[in-house]
């Protein structure tokens, strides 16, 4: 047995576990539950609810198991090893007492509370709760606190866990909440009142384990008990979050984080959590055509017959962009059936990304999203990992919190929740950074372990082709890239993009870009464009083509749009995701399609139909069997290639060579809450832009 190890006995069980463990970690270890209402696994230790009490044999009374370390236990005389008791009269009796204090002033909410069902502390009465109450006294009241559009406070039932206040200092950086007051005084609140300026506030929903933090845009609306609930992957960002989306009568409701620790942990963005109503909003529920410059409803089947005579012209003017939420499937279908036409306009980076057609460790998050925990140097190359990607952005914070990482900044010198370096503005500091040898630059290249993350800000730009040679030649420099290790990363903003690229979703020989695209649809040489979800481009730049809207909210896309061919929303179809990392995941239907909307590959099966280019696929298994015969990684579900990448790392694969210009790199992502149709159809997410705007102005105002 190792130094680290040591044997204890629970309930009259020997066990052996970690030295550092504490005594509820030990307790679980040996199948023992123990209740908790502060304690939880990703935040530091407070040891302020007590519920945790164990009887620890020799010591004088009950201890906090979640305060108290294996290492400090003390064994019996004769060497006996030490003992702990979970199940005792002594520990019932304890447990029961602090539960009898925290419902002192606790008010009879249940009826009307939004926790009813998921509530810790209802759990937790129903085993160590008293029938009736001894407190003759008056009840404290508290009074409600602001803390913005979407968390919903009734501070009378805080019962001072102080979850959410690490929570904020933490994991999510902004140190917003604390405590005022002391004893029976004390409060939980937002030092300003205001709103939680942290793009990831949501999580404190969770953590709250009584009715104090809920869902504001949430309530009042179900009960749990009344919801399907279905796991599925996000699509708001790159990062693939696994997710829960409960739904009652065909509309989603809410959406919940699940844990997966390779990916998100447990933790999703508020944008995440809170677009989904937006799903229910400005939603496209049948075809529609341009008549006399106005959109009318039409029948699919006149819908499809538009669509194919507008396609069954000359391949070399129609232009296809698809969008960043779309799935795998979808996509496939939709390139099966422009190269079967002979189409070579494709494209799927509608930002101009200059990233894909080399190999497959150019664009992906080489060292995985787990690999940050073991990054020793970070640098952050045109990227605000606060706005693209929050929960990776509170990844980074954790690494640096454990002092023993040190980050540098390329690029706009943003709050990202942590200290850096900022070496430089643009890609003229990148070319020059292998010779300097101070500060940040010396402990990027001294460390065994370093991490370069290159970010949309600095690919979708003229000079991003250069910029990539550029950043893998740095890395190849500083040792990123070594046996065990590939620390060369692009974060991705989109979520259907790292899919799109390994399906070779691409101009072919001799093809149009998304700038040529548009340029060629100005001109006159496209005469027809395909938008697969794609809002994100200047509509005006689309001349007179005869545009084809594929996709499920009246976006920009939809009012530019000729034809409009409805489609179905992440939520409401089976779909792979690729995530920034090169993880393969499967989202689930939690809902069905609205109106006469369809999946996105049935229709392009539909459409294939009509012009004699029929696909050879009539269900999405027989899709899915020809997507993975073709290319072998979406097979692969739930892995990422990671360090293995690192044997066929050659930064002369990347890009390409040539003079960078003078512009400094800029984040892609200017208003977190609206950057994809979903978002911009949701009322909450339109509140949240708007008091980050406000507040953006006031202070602005006070400089």
């Amino acid at each position: 047995m190792s130094d680290n190890m040591r044997t204890i006995i629970i309930d009259g069980e020997e066990v052996t576990v970690p030295n550092d463990y504490n005594l509820l970690q030990a307790s679980e270890a040996a199948g023992r539950e123990i209740p908790r209402f502060c304690y939880h696994e990703r935040l530091s230790v407070a040891g302020n609810c007590r519920m945790c009490l164990v009887e620890l044999v020799g010591a004088p009374k009950p201890v906090a198991s979640c305060a108290f370390l294996v290492r400090d236990m003390r064994g019996g005389p004769n060497g006996e090893p030490p003992q702990m008791r979970t199940l005792s009269p002594l520990v019932k009796k304890a447990r029961e007492g602090v539960m009898e204090f925290l419902l002192i002033n606790h008010p009879l909410d249940c009826p009307i509370c939004d926790q009813g069902g998921e509530c810790d502390l209802q759990d937790q009465s129903m085993a160590y709760g008293r029938s009736g109450s001894r407190f003759a006294e008056n009840k404290r009241a508290v009074e409600d606190k602001n803390m913005g559009p979407l968390i919903k406070t009734i501070m009378t039932r805080c019962i001072q866990c102080t979850r959410c206040v690490r929570f904020a200092t933490e994991i999510a950086g902004v140190p917003e909440l604390g405590a005022i007051g002391r004893g029976e005084d004390m409060e939980i609140t937002t030092y300003l009142e205001q709103s939680m300026t942290s793009e990831l506030s949501g999580n404190v929903i969770d953590l709250c384990p009584v009715g104090a933090l809920t869902s504001k845009p949430y309530a009042f609306n179900a009960r749990p008990w009344e919801l399907n609930k279905t796991e599925s992957i996000d699509v708001m960002d790159a990062l693939g979050a696994n997710i829960r989306v409960d739904a009652r009568m065909g509309g989603v409701l809410r959406i919940m984080p699940r844990i997966h620790d390779d990916v998100n942990e447990e933790w999703i963005s508020d944008k995440t959590r809170f677009v989904w109503d937006g799903l229910n909003r400005q939603r496209l529920d049948q075809p529609y055509a341009r008549e006399d410059g106005k959109l009318t409803p039409i029948g699919w089947d006149d819908a499809l017959t538009i669509a194919a005579d507008q396609l069954s012209g000359d391949a070399s003017r129609i232009g296809v962009i698809a969008g960043d939420i779309n799935d795998v499937e979808g996509l496939k279908a939709a390139k099966d059936l422009f190269d079967a036409m002979g189409v070579t306009s494709i494209d799927c980076r509608q930002d101009g990304a200059k990233i894909g057609g080399g190999p497959r460790e150019g664009y992906l998050f080489n060292s995985t999203i787990a690999g940050i925990d073991d990054a020793d140097a970070i640098l952050i190359i045109g990227s605000n990992p606060r706005l693209e990607a929050p929960v990776l952005n509170a990844r980074i914070r954790q690494r640096w919190l454990s002092g023993q990482c040190e980050i540098g900044v390329i690029g706009e010198a943003a709050d990202l929740t942590y200290p850096f370096d900022h070496v430089g503005t643009g890609p003229a500091d990148l070319a020059g950074l292998a010779k300097k040898r101070s500060g940040f630059i010396k402990a990027l290249k001294d460390a065994q372990r370093p991490m370069i993350i290159l970010g949309q800000g600095a690919l979708a730009r003229e000079d991003g082709a250069q910029v990539l040679r550029a950043a893998g030649e740095l890395a190849a420099k500083i040792g990123a890239v070594k046996d065990g290790w590939n620390g060369f990363n692009v974060l991705h903003a989109a979520a259907g993009r790292v899919g799109a690229l390994d399906l070779g979703f691409l101009p072919g020989e001799g093809g149009r870009d998304t700038a040529g695209i548009l340029a060629g649809a100005a001109s006159g040489e496209v005469e027809t464009v395909v938008l697969l979800g794609a809002d994100e481009i200047d509509m005006a730049a689309l001349g007179d083509a005869f545009v084809i809207y594929v996709g499920h909210h009246g976006d920009a896309g939809a009012q530019r749009a000729d034809l409009i061919l409805p489609s179905a929303a992440y939520t409401e179809k089976n779909g792979l995701y690729v995530n920034t990392e090169g993880r393969v995941q499967m989202g689930q239907r939690a809902v069905f399609p609205k109106g006469e909307a369809k999946e996105d590959w049935a229709i392009f099966r539909a459409l294939s139909a009509r012009l004699d280019k029929t696909l050879p696929y009539n269900d999405l298994n027989a899709l899915r069997a020809q997507l993975i015969g073709e290319v072998e990684s979406f097979g692969q579900i739930d892995h990422a290639p990671g360090a293995a990448t690192a044997a066929d790392f050659d930064p002369a694969q990347l890009g390409a060579g040539g003079e960078v210009s003078d512009a400094p790199f800029e984040s892609p992502i200017k208003d977190f809450y609206l950057t994809n149709p979903v978002a911009r159809a949701s009322k909450t997410m339109a509140e949240c832009s708007a008091l980050v705007a406000g507040a953006r102005a006031e202070l602005q105002a006070a400089e």
